[in-house]
This record gives structure tokens, C-alpha cells and sequence, in this order.
């Protein structure tokens, strides 16, 4: 091995003092955080990935986890000691089924607007659940879909997945699931089909949304 290669590979030392850095920062933080948020709280060129995994990997067999929720990540109470808190993180007030068939919907199916969200259910859907939904912060708006009227289109949020415990929209429940969970009713469909969804940028039939949309002032059609 190289002189050249050993003078620049992390010391032991400089590795264990990165981790207790990350460990630190995500003990502390509200929010799930991404490598690039970290990367700054360390030194140059550290493998801030790595080191997650690395720290993921030593807190396998604790109580507490460190998950990644799309590409940021969070400690979180590991899943079979969940019931501990359940108490302490019950909602004060549940969501209806209706808000509850709407939030399965726009997650199989986003980008998705509200008549598209009608079109599955079977019923019309009032701005009232989208807005709850929104206030939950597990629904946001997209942007405006390229069709008369251009209305609004909806996708989940972060939010959602670290609420679930998922690391990404490919971990969502198959159909099944969620009818055994109560989350879809019989009103559905009986030959519905769980799309993949999409959480990427705008696709090529979306608009930017308006400055009135990001003002939390839209209108949708």
C-alpha cells in the first residue's frame, strides 16, 4: 500500500469522531436529514453514506433505530418497541375514512388531482379532506396538471413516509394490505389496480404551480 494512499485514508480515530458528529446532529434534529445537510458538520471528503450506513448498522440491536426515509434519515423507536409509545403519539383526532381512502389513493396514484382521487372513489371528495390532509403534512401539491382548467396535483410528503415508517413509495402495502387495514372500502373499484407511483419531478403533463398555489390561496378546478 502506498504512502499516497495511507496519508489520506481517515484515521480510526477521525472515523469514530465523524460518527458521534452524525449521531449528534440526528439525535438533536426535529427533522429527518439528508447526507448533503450533514456532509458541512464534517471534514472534507468523508464518506458522510458510509458512515450512515456504518452507524445504521450499530444501532440494529437497540432500541432506538436509524432509518432512512427517501434520501434523509432519522432515529426512530425500533418497530417491535413501538407500543411503548403508542400512547404518546396517538393522534387527537383520528382521520375519517374518507381522508384516510384519499391519502391511500394519492399515494398509489400521484401525481393525481382531486377529480382523478373522485374518479377511484366513487364519490366526490371535498377540499376540506385535501386541506386536512395538507395540515397533517403528508399530502402536498405537485403542480398544475396540463388539461383544462389546469387543476392541482397531488403527491405525498416526506412526512408521510417517516409517519409510516417507509423508506420510499416502493415500500407501500399491495392492495390487499390496505383493505385488511381498513384504509380502502368497499366502495372501491372491485377490478382496481395499484399503479407506481411517482414522486420524482414534474412530469411532461405538469406545470409549475402559481404563486397563489405556493401562498396556500389555490383554487383547483
Amino acid at each position: 500500500m502506498s504512502d499516497d494512499f495511507e496519508s489520506t485514508a481517515p484515521s480510526p480515530d477521525a472515523a469514530e469522531r465523524n460518527l458521534r458528529i452524525l449521531e449528534a446532529l440526528l439525535f438533536a434534529s426535529a427533522e429527518p436529514l439528508s447526507a448533503g445537510e450533514l456532509a458541512p458538520h464534517l471534514g472534507e471528503g468523508v464518506d458522510v453514506e458510509g458512515l450512515l450506513a456504518l452507524l445504521a448498522e450499530r444501532y440494529a440491536g437497540r432500541g432506538v433505530h436509524l432509518v432512512r426515509r427517501a434520501d434523509k434519515w432519522a432515529f426512530r423507536t425500533a418497530e417491535d418497541l413501538s407500543f411503548l409509545l403508542r400512547r404518546e403519539t396517538t393522534d387527537n383526532k383520528p382521520l375519517s375514512r374518507a381522508a384516510l381512502e384519499t391519502l391511500s389513493i394519492i399515494a398509489y396514484h400521484q401525481p393525481a388531482t382531486r377529480s382523478e382521487v373522485e374518479e377511484v372513489r366513487g364519490v366526490a371528495t371535498g377540499k376540506g379532506t385535501l386541506d386536512l390532509l395538507m395540515e397533517a403534512g403528508w399530502v402536498r401539491m405537485r403542480g398544475r396538471r396540463r388539461t383544462p382548467g389546469r387543476p392541482v396535483t397531488y403527491g405525498t410528503t416526506e412526512a408521510f413516509l417517516d409517519h409510516f415508517g417507509l423508506e420510499s413509495l416502493a415500500d407501500l402495502p399491495g392492495l390487499e394490505e390496505l383493505k385488511g387495514a381498513g384504509l380502502l372500502s368497499g366502495r372501491l373499484p372491485p377490478n382496481m389496480q395499484i399503479p407506481l407511483p411517482f414522486d420524482g419531478p414534474l412530469r411532461d403533463d405538469e406545470d409549475p404551480l402559481d404563486p397563489d398555489d405556493i401562498e396556500g390561496q389555490d383554487e383547483e378546478q
